[in-house]
């Protein structure tokens, strides 16, 4: 599993010209879901970006989460965290999982931040969305499980 983790003062998510998430301070994730992933992989991540102290404390140092603030999640699934470039000028996604299984695992990522008291705001699964976002820092940070764990 891969996820770009920005923070963000305001993001928000449109399909079709309307509005399907929104968010003030916190963290806008770009969600990919891999074929090899396993249900260890959401519950790690979940974890770990629900407690990532990338927030700054009073003495200006990234020592406080998202939760601490009482920040909050924009999640929006992203399979192109999986594009393979190495060969040709066309990336390939083949590292990426299925569909209904990468929704699986991502309705059940955002329900295990939920399970951490964080307020989750969503995109549109398999959608062309518009995102905005104000990248507070900036900070954007990429995590992925297989090389974490």
């Amino acid at each position: 599993m891969r996820v770009v983790v920005q923070r963000s003062k305001q993001a928000q998510v449109t399909v079709d010209g309307e509005v399907v998430g929104r968010i003030e301070k916190g963290l806008v994730l770009l969600v990919g879901i891999g074929e090899e992933d396993e249900q260890a992989d959401i519950i790690y991540l979940a974890d770990k970006i629900a407690n990532l102290r990338i927030f700054e404390d009073e003495a200006g140092k990234m020592n406080v989460s998202v939760k601490d603030i009482g920040g909050e999640i924009l999640s929006i699934s992203q399979f192109t965290l999986y594009a393979d470039c190495r060969k040709g000028r066309r990336p390939n996604f083949m590292g990426a999982a299925h569909p209904e299984v990468a929704n699986n695992f991502y309705e059940a990522f955002n329900t295990l931040l939920r399970q951490h008291g964080l307020q989750v705001q969503t995109g549109q699964f398999g959608a062309m969305m518009d995102v905005q976002l104000c990248n507070w820092g900036p900070v954007t940070i990429w995590l992925d499980s297989k090389t974490m764990r």
